[in-house]
């Protein structure tokens, strides 16, 4: 597909989150309609909605296109090689608290490549924006990852899985990198964590167990902004291998370094469908 054909697509993507995101920024503070998919990992009827706009909205539009969407309203491809993969509330923990730090994510994979993202953040206006080939943007404007080069300088973000069991074996992980940074930060919303990397807000971000469509659109948003991202032995990302290590570039081999020590004792992520649905999802 040609860049001009993708800058459309990216542009058709960045109107369907802003309209998503309406309904979730009408919807924050509100009673909601929690249901739980786990011990806790919950849905509202925010995602719901977001998730039924954007679906309906693609479909039409792309009709040929799979899509794979958390809350299940995806569907195969008929006869293409692209697959959307949407988040229609990434951050639905902080949603359901009332806690405003959460997103829209859209992102288009080809073949397995992703190859389109757009993230919107309806609480602070941003609407992070990249296609392969064009460059990343935030509302508009060129962004580009931070110049930190050393781990000790750097501000990380991570996520806590929602099986519990993995988190006491992930454990060492993060204490260790406690020890090798400025700072760690978890900010409940892996599409975020993504666009701060390519913004130069994070040096990097890892996490295991995530799904496709936590990190699909933001690998693209990041390595458009001239970022890195990997699985967790530096090499090819694909989002539905369940790991992502991203950074500005500069410290993801000293990340990396520190993964590796703990290799065995982290949760193997194994591939969507593999592991219990309280696992997947932010």
């Amino acid at each position: 597909m040609t860049e001009i054909a993708l800058r459309e697509i990216a542009e058709h993507a960045e109107s369907i989150a802003r309209r998503a995101g309406a309904i979730l920024r009408d919807r924050i503070g509100q009673p909601h309609d929690i249901q739980f998919k786990g011990t806790i990992d919950l849905v509202t009827e925010a995602d719901k909605a977001s998730e039924a706009l954007i679906v309906a909205e693609l479909r039409s539009t792309f009709p040929s296109h799979g899509l794979l969407a958390e809350e299940g309203g995806g569907y195969d491809a008929n006869g293409s090689s692209f697959r959307w993969v949407v988040d229609p509330l990434d951050g639905t923990t902080n949603f359901a608290h009332g806690l405003p730090t959460f997103a829209v994510s859209i992102g288009l994979e080809d073949g397995q490549t992703p190859v389109v993202g757009v993230i919107y953040d309806p609480m602070r206006d941003e609407l992070f924006s990249a296609y392969r080939g064009g460059g990343a943007t935030l509302n508009g404007d060129p962004i580009k990852v931070s110049t930190i080069d050393r781990l000790i300088a750097s501000l990380l973000a991570t996520g806590f899985s929602y099986k519990l069991e993995a988190r006491v074996r992930q454990t060492p992980t993060w204490s260790d990198m406690l020890t090798r940074v400025q700072a760690i930060r978890q900010t409940g919303s892996s599409a975020l964590n993504l666009c701060y990397i390519a913004a130069g807000r994070l040096d990097g971000y890892w996490e295991r167990g995530i799904a496709p469509w936590d990190v699909s659109a933001g690998s693209v948003i990041v390595t458009e902004a001239g970022g890195t991202v990997s699985d967790y032995r530096g090499g090819l990302f694909l989002s539905d291998r369940r790991e992502i290590v991203a950074s500005n570039g500069l410290v993801h081999d000293q990340l990396l370094e520190v993964l590796r020590r703990h290799e065995d004792q982290e949760p193997t992520p194994g591939i969507l469908g593999d592991l219990p649905r309280d696992v997947v999802g932010t």
